[in-house]
């Protein structure tokens, strides 16, 4: 599985004019699954998404998770992350899972954070979304829960 994780200060997500969902202070992570992922890769992302120490505490310093700031998650499923743009010009996507393992593990991901105690906001699964954020840093993080960077 993997994720982009961004620290935002707000950011939401439509499909056509209804937004699916919002959150203020918080964590916007994108979820690419792969085919060879599992219910392990979803508790491990979510495990370390919660625990990530990308906020700010009084000295200056990235020592706070979003659950040490009370901030909330808006997980957006997508499947691009698994693009592999190697070789010409059009990206292979033979390793982004398909449905129903793709949708499983992305809902299995939100009720993990949930279950760590976080607020989950969602984008509506294998829609056409728009996502709009303000990057707060920036801070951006990658995830890969196969370790490969």
């Amino acid at each position: 599985m993997r994720a982009v994780v961004q620290r935002v200060t707000r950011a939401e997500v439509r499909v056509d004019d209804r937004i699916t969902g919002k959150i203020g202070q918080g964590l916007l992570v994108l979820v690419g699954v792969g085919v060879a992922d599992d219910s392990g890769d979803a508790r491990w992302t979510a495990e370390k998404v919660a625990n990530l120490r990308i906020f700010i505490d009084d000295a200056g310093l990235m020592n706070r998770s979003v659950l040490d700031v009370g901030g909330a998650v808006l997980l957006v499923s997508q499947f691009t992350l698994h693009g592999d743009a190697r070789k010409g010009r059009r990206p292979s996507f033979i390793t982004a899972a398909k449905e129903p393992l793709a949708s499983d593990l992305y809902e299995e991901t939100g009720r993990e954070l949930e279950k760590l105690g976080l607020e989950v906001a969602y984008g509506e699964f294998g829609a056409d979304m728009q996502v709009e954020l303000i990057n707060d840093g920036p801070v951006t993080i990658l995830l890969d829960s196969d370790r490969t960077f």
